[in-house]
């Protein structure tokens, strides 16, 4: 992936870089810094010496930052050194769960709420004293509470014009479950970021002997929501999309929801080809795990599963189920939230490392340069492709 040339030095940056990652972001934070204080070092620029560039090469670009509680559960933020005059960059996984803290003798799992609070602590912390903040939200919070279906809330709404309130410039998310919540806040900056290069890359660098074309590939879409992403890789590909859709029974409400009657297929004949399984995430896993069984039925080949966020909320146990019962062959997702060390082990798990790209996303920001030829991966997706398959020529 191609880092800033020279001739993009001749903009300025916006402000000495500075990185806060939160505690529930620390691992990824310091792959984004290791990848930012190698490609500055890399740098030369007649003007480096020049107060416009003060602070530009650095040893590491991560602010010191703590976020305490008090024996009641109420927390605070201190940010232990300067950031007056910096560009700011925030990164927080509201996901990680593997996080606590002390109330009143009880040890409490920090949920996406707490980490929110304390994102907004941060924020509060740096009391408007830095030249430009922004938040890299890898899961944004409360996305799939979206919009509004009868008497419920519009939390996502409701947090994105809260951080913006706070002084936020630009949220940077990824895979967003529905990217047109950003009209809550439409004077500001808002990118929500699609992983389909990293998926395709790291499936091609795992995975021998797959056939990129029409009569041996397939993108499937477990559902209706995901419909556009198998569009846009099947597009790029030039392969078939197909899509399951769910039939619910609205007579009957169970656990707050209908119930799914059955699994209904649209698209070409699938047998024999080698597929993607492709969702913005893996909740408890159940509707992803179906659809791969359904394919097979069907006669599908190889199955591999690609998701942005893999949350495993009800555990592993049914994938290592349905990976011995040959239902998929691979499962990939990102780094971009809270990985167990269990699923870092399993035989069947590709990471998918966002670290890289995340890191060349803020070093243009800084620069205050467009980011819209890192949001469109298209031309390294096939030059991707294209290397792949001239080793099978």
């Amino acid at each position: 992936m191609a880092q800033l040339s020279t001739k993009d030095l001749s903009t300025l940056p916006v402000g000495r870089l500075g990185l806060i990652p939160l505690e529930s972001c620390q691992p990824l934070g310091a792959k984004v810094n290791d990848w930012l204080v190698k490609w500055r070092r890399e740098r030369t620029h007649r003007e480096m010496d020049s107060f416009a560039f003060e602070g530009y090469q650095r040893d590491s670009y991560i602010v010191g930052v703590q976020t305490p509680r008090f024996g009641s559960g109420e927390g605070k933020s201190v940010i232990t050194e300067s950031v007056r005059g910096d560009d700011i960059y925030l990164m927080v996984d509201v996901c990680n769960y593997s996080l606590t803290y002390r109330i009143s003798g009880f040890t409490n799992l920090m949920s996406p709420d707490d980490h929110f609070q304390d994102l907004k602590r941060v924020i509060g912390a740096i009391g408007g004293k830095a030249r430009r903040v922004n938040v890299i939200m890898p899961y944004l919070y409360e996305s799939r509470q979206s919009k509004r279906v009868g008497r419920e809330s519009l939390d996502c709404a409701t947090a994105l014009q809260e951080l913006t309130g706070m002084g936020v410039e630009n949220i940077i998310t990824f895979d967003a479950h529905d990217a047109r919540v950003q009209n809550a806040t439409p004077l500001h900056g808002f990118e929500t970021v699609q992983p389909s290069y990293q998926f395709i890359k790291a499936l091609l660098n795992h995975e021998d002997g797959l056939h990129i074309d029409n009569e041996h590939f397939m993108i499937i879409s477990p559902d209706e929501g995901s419909m556009g992403r198998a569009i846009y890789l099947a597009n790029i590909l030039g392969v078939d999309m197909g899509m399951y859709y769910k039939r619910l029974d609205y007579s009957r409400v169970v656990n707050g929801r209908h119930p799914i009657a059955a699994y209904e297929f649209l698209g070409p004949k699938l047998e024999g080809k080698d597929m993607i399984l492709i969702d913005d995430m893996i909740s408890s896993g159940n509707t992803i795990i179906e659809t791969a069984a359904l394919l097979k039925k069907r006669g599908a080949g190889r199955i591999y599963i690609c998701a942005t966020f893999g949350l495993f909320t009800d555990g592993l146990d049914k994938f290592d189920d349905a990976y011995d019962q040959g239902l998929f062959d691979g499962l990939l997702t990102t780094n971009l939230v809270y990985q167990t060390p269990e699923l870092l082990e399993k035989k069947y798990y590709i990471n998918c490392d966002m670290s890289k790209y995340i890191a060349l996303i803020i070093d243009t920001l800084n620069h205050d340069l467009s980011v819209s030829h890192l949001l469109n991966p298209v031309d390294r997706i096939k030059n991707c492709v294209n290397n792949y398959m001239k080793r099978y020529e």
